[in-house]
């Protein structure tokens, strides 16, 4: 049987208030993980994507090896349809896959194949553990015999051509899945067991549940390292940590020569894997002559975010002869701080002179050292 997948991801996210399903988890969106899970089955041939109609080349060009992309309805069963009329002319089973539900257990998977292939329909569902009370117009309310009720999840298994005579057959909008469509044509779907963490995210608190089920989170450290020798340009400001010092010589550089932030943006993109202040802000690029370094901080703070990464802590050390730079060390972290999303404690500064050794010790510039932690989040 030629088996294919088709990850329905063209919802809005209502209830959750946002396009849940490109929220980052440990770096990857919620409807990718479903989508290697089941792209890396072995009785599943090939994974298809619906989504939105502006997004289709997105997905397009983050998931090329995706067997068809194509745009989805106003509502899932629109959506379902969709991705049933792209299938590829071999296709005999169908697996729909919500692309809120991440966790797809592969045994589910051959469990759901296996009961397609007699029935021509199948799904996964579990038992309801609480209490369930039914609550009429009237106020009344009715306990339900929970041994009775079953919570069903995805993916939904279908013989295709079955599938597509329900769809030809019936008023497909009333209907809430496909088992329900499947039913409406008089078949009879086979629920096989599912699994508890297949739940789909529907609340922010969701994203923290999937979460832990991956295990702890990834932890990296990097290191910067930057030096500048001092300009005898007098129009120039000596800028340190994104603060000016007045009266104070200035260093030499493309942009301000920040070297205190030009070590912590390299420690940032270091640990992300993202190469160095130079690949960003090349220094042959007239467009950052005399940029501000705070620049760079906010880009590097910026990058390391939308990759899902989470800044933990910042320590920066400062080797200069002159000027002294702890009286506005403060200052310092605080924009750090602020630029970073952080609080006060977790980014610090420190200071050191060379004691009169080397170009540092004999005052020709200033060389400062940063190490970041940044850590997965969720």
């Amino acid at each position: 049987m030629s088996v294919y997948a088709a990850i329905l991801a063209a919802g809005k996210g209502t209830r959750f208030g946002a396009d849940k399903i490109s929220l980052l988890v440990r770096g990857k969106p919620i409807w990718k993980w479903s989508y290697d899970s089941l792209l890396s089955h072995k009785l599943v041939e090939g994974v298809g994507i619906v989504c939105a109609p502006d997004a289709v080349e997105e997905f397009r060009e983050i998931a090329p090896e995706a067997r068809f992309v194509t745009a989805g309805g106003a509502h899932r069963m629109e959506s379902s349809r969709n991705a049933l009329d792209a299938l590829p002319a071999d296709a005999e089973i169908i697996l729909i896959q919500d692309a809120a539900r991440p966790f797809v257990d592969s045994e589910v998977v051959n469990r759901l194949i296996e009961a397609a292939q007699i029935s021509g329909a199948a799904a996964p569902a579990i038992g309801v553990p609480d209490t369930v009370r039914l609550v009429q117009p009237d106020h009344q309310a009715t306990v339900l015999n929970r041994n009775s009720l079953r919570a069903m999840q995805t993916p939904q298994a279908a013989n295709v051509e079955l599938l597509r005579k329900a769809f030809a057959m019936t008023n497909f909008e009333s209907v809430t899945d496909e088992m329900a469509l499947i039913e409406a044509i008089r078949g009879v779907p086979t629920l096989v067991e599912g699994h508890a963490d297949s739940f789909k995210i529907t609340l922010p608190s969701d994203l923290l549940r999937f979460a832990a089920l991956l295990g702890p989170p990834e932890i990296r450290t990097g290191f910067g390292y930057d030096v500048h020798r001092f300009s005898s340009d007098s129009s120039r400001k000596l800028m340190l940590g994104g603060i000016h010092f007045p009266g104070e010589q200035a260093l030499d550089g493309h942009s301000d020569a920040d070297v205190v932030l030009h070590a912590i943006v390299d420690s940032l993109l270091g640990a992300a894997g993202l190469g160095d202040i130079g690949v960003h802000f090349p220094n042959t690029d007239p467009i950052w002559q005399g940029e501000p370094s705070v620049t760079f901080l906010r880009h590097a703070g910026k990058l390391i975010s939308e990759l899902g990464w989470k800044v933990r802590n910042i320590d920066a050390t400062v080797v200069a002869e002159t000027p002294k730079v702890m009286g506005q060390a403060s200052e310092m972290r605080l924009l750090w701080a602020r630029e970073l999303n952080l609080s006060e404690d977790q980014v610090n500064l420190k200071a050191t002179t060379n004691e009169g050794m080397g170009a540092i010790g004999r005052s020709e510039g200033i060389a400062a050292y940063a190490v970041a932690t940044i850590v997965q989040f969720p």
